[in-house]
């Protein structure tokens, strides 16, 4: 009961997006193809790699665009989604900018992963 007091706090100070806490925390737990951990993409060279490109996002909250980028490395980065910056970009632009999608989508995924491998999040930890 005390986790969701925590859940339930975070929802209302940031709504169901990624503050970089949770974000890092996230990106924490992927892996890449060989089970080894992910070098991380930083917010920074996200952002100046969407300048480079000039790509803009348009629906962005707080970092979700950095777990999703983060998650690309991981999951799709030079398999379904050739290596390469650009590319990079548009994976990130197509889910965060998504038409068809919803206010915290990415979030709400994450937390659907999360629950079915039964990973433990410490809401306390992020409010």
């Amino acid at each position: 009961m005390e986790s969701s007091k925590f859940y339930n706090k975070y929802i209302s100070l940031y709504g169901h997006h990624f503050t970089k806490a949770l974000c890092d925390f996230a990106i924490e737990l992927m892996f890449g193809k060989d089970g080894k951990p992910i070098n991380t993409i930083s917010k920074q060279q996200i952002d100046a790699i969407l300048s480079t490109q000039n790509v803009k996002l348009e629906y962005n909250k707080l970092y979700d665009y950095v777990y999703v980028a983060n998650m690309c490395k991981a999951d799709f980065l030079g398999e379904a989604v050739p290596n390469d910056d650009i590319h990079l970009c548009k994976y990130i632009k197509c889910v965060i900018d998504d038409p068809d999608g919803y206010e915290g989508q990415v979030f709400n995924r994450w937390l659907s992963d999360i629950k079915g491998m039964n990973i433990p999040v410490d809401w306390s930890s992020f409010v």
